[in-house]
């Protein structure tokens, strides 16, 4: 699914602690309930564990099997009753992302698609069944991506009477975005890939945006906001297209989802043909294989991805001597002790380089600190591409020893994965397992072979920059035998 039905999928978040420092991750899938208030009748609830009395709450069926298609022809029968103009795509199952829209008929390089008309969008404008709950979340300006999913789940409540009920009932019931991994799962399977880091960043916002519209607003107005609601991340777009987020992604497009004004629409223009039967795809953004597990629950084939990358991690070390004053040039500049740069297949950024010339520079060079903490930050204007020749050498050694450094981390996970949850016995519980392990398997191997890209390439540059040192030096002995 494209990246507009991206939220749904975070608002049913599990539970998590108010503590930020330590979140405490629910080892259950989420369900959505409904509890007997007066106006936002929804929650969340992380417990596989039935009600036991009458009064407890009941729960809200929503969504289906990530391949199912038994929500799709009433999904299209409501968009085409609800204006959406005759289409060249359907809905079915396909290779790539379970479920996609495969042409119907031949589709032209260069052809507009879609036109779902604006009144099929869900946006921070639409109108709310309840209306004084909408009244209030936009009174308080809350960002549109939490807003969004109060009213998504406020919606969901209502089951059949809401409008929306066709399209909620068509979303995947268990995305595998990273936001949907529990902490252990995190930590056993992706403890060699930065992007685990990023998935407990991108957990613990949505735990600060929820405290802070508790806080705000939801203990204000108890009888709109009942204390089950738990909210999404805040970034992403700010509307939500039916039909048009059926489009999967391919690393080989380049073509995106666009609104029209002439045909008042969202539409995207094909980059390539397409036979009755084929897949149409759309780009969710050049974007690493390590994000798009992130954000979408999926990995890319190794190799088709040619905005792939892998964060390289590096540090000062505190055994420095400069220890304190380079990490002072580095805070001006936004930056801490250890940092994280992206490295392709095809290279590695100006700032990486510019943080290693700072982690092995001597204090001779203490004048030049500053000047290369500007360059490592991507967020300064200043010069990026310093060159500092007698420290060059150092600066490589520097990055090829972070690089081997990950290479073998990923190399214990692979090595291990094979024998991983071998003492597995439910099979609902093993078939998450092995489905979770084979994302991360397929995620580090393709950022494992980007580091080992970078690992020949520096240490061939290294090669050619000591054997040319040799050369010179064989040189300069010859002359000083001949002048004696």
């Amino acid at each position: 699914m494209a990246e507009s039905s991206r939220i749904f999928h975070t608002i049913l978040l599990p539970a998590f602690s108010p503590q930020l420092s330590k979140p405490r991750y629910s080892h259950s899938y989420p369900s959505l309930c409904l509890k007997k208030v007066r106006s936002l009748q929804c929650s969340v609830s992380t417990s596989e564990t039935k009600p036991t009395s009458s009064n407890a709450m009941l729960e809200v069926p929503w969504g289906c099997d990530i391949d199912s298609l038994d929500n799709a022809e009433a999904l299209q029968k409501w968009l085409s009753d609800s204006g959406l103009p005759p289409q060249k795509m359907a809905i079915d199952k396909v290779e790539v992302g379970e479920r996609g829209l495969v042409a119907l008929k031949n589709i032209r390089k260069g052809e507009k698609l879609l036109f779902v008309p604006p009144s099929l969008f869900i946006t921070a404008d639409s109108d709310w069944r309840s209306r004084e709950a909408g009244q209030v979340l936009k009174q308080y300006s809350v960002p549109d991506w939490p807003l969004l999913a109060t009213y998504l789940i406020s919606e969901a409540s209502l089951q059949k009477s809401s409008r929306w009920s066709n399209y909620i009932s068509a979303l995947p019931r268990q995305p595998y975005s990273l936001l949907y991994w529990t902490r252990a799962e995190l930590d056993r399977y992706l403890e060699a890939s930065q992007i685990r880091q990023r998935a407990i960043e991108r957990v613990n916002n949505v735990v600060g945006t929820y405290n802070d519209l508790r806080v705000r607003i939801f203990s204000k107005y108890p009888d709109l906001f009942p204390e089950e609601v738990r909210l999404p991340s805040m970034d992403g777009k700010v509307a939500l297209v039916p039909w048009a987020d059926m489009l999967n992604h391919s690393c080989e497009v380049e073509t995106f989802l666009d609104y029209d004004k002439s045909s008042k629409g969202v539409v995207f223009t094909t980059d390539r043909a397409y036979q009755p039967g084929e897949q149409v795809f759309i780009s969710y953004g050049k974007k690493s294989n390590g994000e798009l597990l992130l954000s979408y629950g999926f990995v890319p084939k190794e190799g088709t991805n040619p905005s792939d990358s892998v964060e390289l991690p590096l540090s000062l070390k505190k055994s420095d001597k400069c220890y304190k004053e380079k990490l002072e040039a580095l805070r001006k500049h936004g930056l801490s002790d250890s940092q994280c740069y992206p490295m392709q297949i095809t290279g590695w950024p100006l700032e990486l380089m510019a943080y290693a010339y700072l982690a092995v520079s001597p204090a001779s060079m203490s004048r030049q600190f500053e000047e290369m903490a500007a360059a490592a930050s991507n967020k300064s204007t200043t010069k990026k591409d310093l060159r500092y020749p007698e420290i060059e050498e150092k600066a490589l050694q520097f990055i090829l020893n972070s690089c081997e450094s990950s290479i073998s981390k990923y190399s214990k996970f692979l090595q291990a994965s094979g024998s991983m949850d071998l003492d597995v016995t439910s099979p609902k519980q093993l078939n998450r397992r092995l489905f979770l392990k084979q994302l991360a398997v397929d995620l580090c191997t393709s950022e494992q072979r980007i580091l080992f890209r970078a690992q020949y390439i520096l240490r061939r540059r290294l090669r050619d920059m000591r054997s040319g040192e040799l050369r010179a030096l064989r040189i300069f002995d010859g002359f000083r035998n001949i002048f004696k």
